[in-house]
């Protein structure tokens, strides 16, 4: 087996996606989609679950640890506001870029001309205009009962708890020291732990891709291959020109260097579809390969998981300019920039899950007035194809969360350029 390990871990992962791909077309032409689909669900998709639970497992613990641990070594809790401020700066930056790109490409490529009579043969699905107040997304931030906050792995909870509690270790001062000290060495242990569950990667890829693609097959693709290739485009732009202007020319490091180091997380992402669940690798990745220190990127990447969604932000733009075109919406200025608002402020804080944003359309389409007979044709239309864009998107988010991190990282003097010019050593 030494030939296995000794091949790096993104190379591993990035092969399983494409063998993945490859198995699931070919037991598609053997069987036929439909029993193929079957198949896969039955007898491998299993392995692609137990990949997700294994990492969704390490979330609490992780997120909790890494931030008491990072609190802590901050020594100054002065120094926990001036880094959460640039980190909320940072990501709302990001996502009003993210909303302009995803307005250019749905105006300049126009998806949704020509497509009501598709539309209109999709089965409706019901959709709600209804979501949490402001208020109330703030109060949930502060739990009840922290325990039942970890049980229920409301990461915002959880980050509020772990921050007063780092707090309160470095109030204590002496007393607080032996505290502090067991969550540094037990963030030391649940990172081992990460290292452990990421070895089962290469397989849970295979697993998730090739039932993805047995499932949704090509053809599927063609009706709306138009506006999959706009959200491909909008994403890809920016992923390059805004996290990679961030890396490249903010910061000045090597642009490749950055995007090697998070390869891992990036394919984890693209086959979970889910930034929560992909945390744990994010982290390591992070601290590891890019030398960001604990005390940023044990906070500075939970919040993003939670908050930053510029995927999703661009995604809803997108769809939005896609139903006006299908269905012949007039808009005004006024019509962009409240889509454009109303789908930044709908992103943040986003369920972390496969196609969660998808129905938060419904929110930014009622602010040009949307029937909801159209709005369940659009939600109907996209769903059953919205996994392939949604995979996509979850590894901008991802990719954001970690440029957001090293950027914090180094205004705060808190990252190593040695560890992050270096080879990639997960």
């Amino acid at each position: 087996m030494n030939w296995w390990f000794g091949v790096t871990l993104w190379k591993r992962v990035l092969g399983a996606l494409i063998l993945g791909i490859a198995f699931g077309l070919l037991m598609t032409q053997l069987m036929g989609q439909q029993a193929a689909a079957a198949w896969l669900h039955a007898y491998v998709q299993p392995v692609g679950d137990l990949f997700i639970r294994l990492i969704r497992m390490m979330v609490v613990p992780l997120i909790f640890t890494t931030l008491v641990a990072g609190v802590v070594a901050m020594r100054e809790p002065a120094k926990l506001g001036s880094l959460g401020a640039k980190t909320i700066i940072l990501y709302l930056v990001t996502t009003f870029f993210a909303n302009l790109i995803g307005l250019f490409f749905g105006t300049i490529m126009r998806p949704g001309e020509g497509a009501f009579e598709t539309v209109s043969a999709a089965e409706a699905v019901p959709t709600s205009t209804e979501a949490p107040s402001i208020v109330e997304r703030l109060m949930g931030v502060v739990p009840d009962n922290p325990v039942a906050a970890l049980a229920d792995a409301d990461v915002l909870a959880i980050i509020f708890f772990a921050i007063l509690f780092g707090v309160g270790i470095l109030m204590a001062r002496e007393k607080g020291e032996v505290v502090g000290k067991f969550f540094d060495s037990a963030s030391d242990v649940v990172l081992k732990v990460t290292h452990i569950v990421m070895e089962v990667a290469p397989f849970g890829v295979f697993a998730l891709i090739a039932y993805t693609t047995a499932a949704y097959g090509l053809e599927a693709f063609a009706s709306i291959g138009w506006l999959i290739l706009a959200v491909y485009l909008g994403l890809l732009t920016h992923m390059i020109l805004i996290y990679g202007g961030l890396i490249r020319i903010v910061l000045r490091l090597p642009l490749i260097r950055f995007f090697r180091g998070i390869t891992d997380a990036q394919a984890v992402a693209f086959s979970t579809s889910s930034s929560s669940a992909t945390l744990p690798v994010t982290i390591t990745n992070v601290t590891e390969n890019l030398g960001v220190k604990r005390s940023v990127s044990g906070s500075v990447l939970p919040l993003g998981a939670t908050i930053n969604m510029d995927g999703t932000a661009l995604y809803l733009g997108i769809l939005a300019l896609f139903t006006a075109q299908a269905f012949g919406y007039e808009l005004t200025a006024l019509n962009y920039l409240l889509i454009a608002l109303t789908a930044a402020i709908v992103s943040i804080g986003a369920a972390g899950i496969p196609s969660a944003s998808l129905f938060l359309l419904a929110i930014v389409l009622d602010t040009f007035g949307v029937t909801p007979e159209h709005t369940a044709l659009i939600v109907g239309f996209i769903l059953p194809v919205d996994r392939v864009m949604d995979m996509a998107r979850t590894v901008v988010n991802v990719t954001g969360d970690a440029a957001v991190a090293v950027t914090v990282a180094k205004w705060e003097g808190e990252l190593d350029e040695e560890t992050f010019r270096a080879p990639a050593t997960v």
